[in-house]
């Protein structure tokens, strides 16, 4: 990994480049292939006050170029909080390519499972009778009812007039009927 520093209108010393030192060795946890990393320090001067900019440039392998801002009054802070941001960025990226593992089709389908759920299946065999919807045209709620008293079915599932699907059904009183 190659570093630099550079200052721009500020004169850098053996601590400031120590600690910059010391802070990009934090990036190394994160096992990435970092190229380079650029460390630019500028001091500007706003309305009469000083503040420090600070920037990360860092150049990694299979990625974007990352570049990370920071002004602040004190330039410690400003690298510290730099170095929180680049942290979050490439353990962001470190989780994603750890933590997405492709399993392969014949893993997920095992034969054990396969059976399991065949055995579960034939359990409810005799108790759930898949169904077609027949029209998937909207009908009206009184079309339903009518179809619903002069069929033998407890229920009918249809899409009304604004495309929402409903559930007629028969209650256990005479002539009454609820729907959903």
């Amino acid at each position: 990994m190659n570093t630099s520093i550079v200052g721009r209108h500020i004169e850098l010393t053996e601590p400031i480049k120590e600690y910059i030192n010391s802070s990009v060795e934090i990036f190394k946890k994160y096992n990435l292939d970092i190229i380079s990393v650029n460390s630019i320090i500028s001091q500007e001067s706003k309305n009469g006050k000083k503040v420090i900019s600070f920037e990360f440039t860092l150049n990694i392998a299979n990625l974007d170029t990352i570049v990370v801002k920071q002004k602040d009054k004190d330039l410690y802070a400003a690298i510290d909080i730099a170095v929180d941001r680049v942290s979050k960025v490439l353990r962001r990226h470190h989780d994603k390519i750890v933590g997405h593992k492709a399993t392969k089709l014949t893993e997920v389908a095992s034969t054990e499972l396969a059976d399991a759920i065949a055995i579960e299946l034939e359990k409810f065999e005799n108790e759930i009778v898949p169904t077609r919807l027949t029209s998937y045209k909207p009908v009206d709620i009184e079309d339903a009812l009518g179809e619903l008293k002069s069929d033998d079915s407890h229920f009918k599932v249809f899409y009304d007039n604004d495309d929402n699907m409903r559930v007629l059904y028969k209650m256990n009183e005479e002539g009454k009927y609820g729907l959903y």
